[in-house]
């Protein structure tokens, strides 16, 4: 297939690349021109900016936008809605709260034009593992997009969760649960790590990936990096907030769901 694609950071370079690799045809656009040259590099076609996008994509046109939630995706999505034409479809696979979702939905159907939320998770390590996507939008539109979400996926690794606003509603409390598994390693390495016995925190945590309830990605992950760094040094304890983590807390409250 062809599509537009806007984010040329680590995840939206590295699933240019998977598109490629794929063979769907991408016109790439960034606002940092070695990005672009990186596309490129690729197998992408670059693009100088949204208009020369625009036209380099026939109709219906897709784009994908993956750029920073909140006013960066807003602006792109307004920008890109005002060159695009009826039946083309416009894929935001960033984080955005998905009341946006709804409502950027009612504003482009107004216009004939189709929004796909596309939860996208799988970080830095979705080039070669493939991204985990939570797809929502119309049915008919989704079915269309297939070939793109099944290049980007591993097997079994993209799925329809319902109408606008259900893809990122489904990823916001996935990354609710990837924060509070974090914390709960976190706490219990830094009890482990205080003990009086010694303990090995890299080889404990290559030994709970072996048949104990508590393995997951995530512990793998702690593994390797506690190899490399025992104790951590230099990293900070905080993440940034992004958004996801109190949007699940405020919807959680919302439908008095203890959380």
């Amino acid at each position: 297939m062809e599509l537009g694609f806007i984010g040329l950071g680590k995840m939206g370079m590295n699933m240019v690349t998977r598109l490629q690799q794929g063979k769907h045809r991408v016109v790439a656009y960034d606002r940092t021109v070695d990005l672009i040259k990186q596309a490129e590099g690729v197998g992408g076609v670059g693009a100088s900016s949204l208009e020369d996008m625009v036209s380099k994509l026939k109709a219906p046109r897709i784009v994908w936008i993956m750029v920073p939630s909140g006013p960066p995706t807003e602006e792109t999505v307004a920008k890109v809605a005002s060159l695009l034409s009826a039946g083309d479809i416009i894929i935001d696979g960033g984080n955005t709260n998905f009341h946006d979702d709804v409502r950027r939905a009612a504003e482009l159907k107004a216009k004939n034009i189709h929004y796909v939320d596309a939860g996208t998770s799988g970080g830095i390590w979705g080039l070669k593992l493939g991204y985990c996507l939570m797809v929502g939008g119309e049915k008919a539109i989704i079915e269309k997009l297939a070939p793109i979400f099944k290049t980007l996926a591993p097997e079994d690794g993209w799925a329809y969760m319902g109408l606008h606003g259900a893809g990122h509603y489904v990823k916001m409390v996935h990354n609710g649960i990837e924060y509070s598994m974090m914390q709960g390693y976190a706490e219990g390495f830094e009890l482990m790590s205080k003990s009086e016995y010694h303990l090995d925190l890299a080889k404990i945590s290559d030994l709970w990936m072996h048949g104990s309830v508590v393995r997951s990605w995530l512990l793998e992950l702690s593994a390797g990096f506690l190899k490399e760094n025992p104790k951590l040094d230099g990293l900070k304890g905080y993440v940034q907030d992004s958004g996801e983590g109190r949007w699940t807390v405020l919807d959680a409250i919302d439908k008095a769901v203890p959380l």
